[in-house]
């Protein structure tokens, strides 16, 4: 399970193997020089305070590193570092990657650095075009938990019974549909019946 400690001490040893201080891989990321000061890695109150996403990617474009060589930080010497399955988003809508549960199976998926996330069946997509910007960006690879509880605004993807795969937000969901907003205003919300859907599952992270 990923520790709340090892995500800091991995961004103290990106900022080192780049000759820089904490606060310095903060500036040349554009961020506050104290964002990674060890005071503002718990709350006043002690409660653990983790890094955002956004202040992750700042951080890997600044030093030109990828989140693979930030995840393979997390790992302890000698430790593997964790993978996930990845396919392309496009390849999602094919037969054969998913079981009926919408856990990855078969054959053809690739393999992905990310830390641990709690779900063993946690997978990744590769976004391709732009049909969902701008929240996601060609290329963004977005990370999906088939066992995470899903509420009204969270981002999923839904696969419906023709092969069909989306990535949208939860807007409303009954026991007879489920109606989904879109991430690019020029394509249109959808609401789809209940036996339409094969499977739905909760957007935990985007490589943003």
């Amino acid at each position: 399970m990923l520790r709340h400690s090892d995500v800091w001490h991995a961004i103290d040893l990106l900022a080192k193997r780049y000759g820089l201080s904490a606060s310095g891989l903060a500036r040349r990321s554009g961020l506050d020089p104290t964002t990674f000061n060890p005071s503002k890695r718990t709350t006043p109150q002690g409660k653990l305070r983790w890094p955002s996403t956004e202040s992750l990617s700042k951080i890997l474009s600044a030093t030109g590193s990828n989140m693979a060589e930030f995840v393979s930080l997390l790992a302890e010497p000698g430790e593997a570092a964790p993978r996930i399955p990845i396919i392309g988003y496009a390849q999602a809508g094919s037969e054969g990657f998913f079981d009926d549960a919408g856990y990855p199976a078969g054959s053809g998926w690739d393999e992905v650095l990310f830390p641990e996330v709690g779900d063993a069946h946690a997978y990744a997509l590769e976004i391709s075009g732009d049909s969902m910007e701008p929240v996601f960006r060609d290329g963004d690879r977005i990370i999906i938990s088939p066992s995470a509880s899903i509420r009204r605004g969270d981002r999923v993807v839904v696969r419906t019974a023709g092969g069909e795969v989306m990535a949208k937000e939860l807007t409303r969901q009954s026991a007879n549909k489920i109606e989904l907003g879109s991430f690019n205003p020029a394509h249109p919300a959808r609401t789809l019946k209940r036996a339409e859907v094969t499977w739905i599952a909760r957007i935990i992270w985007a490589s943003q």
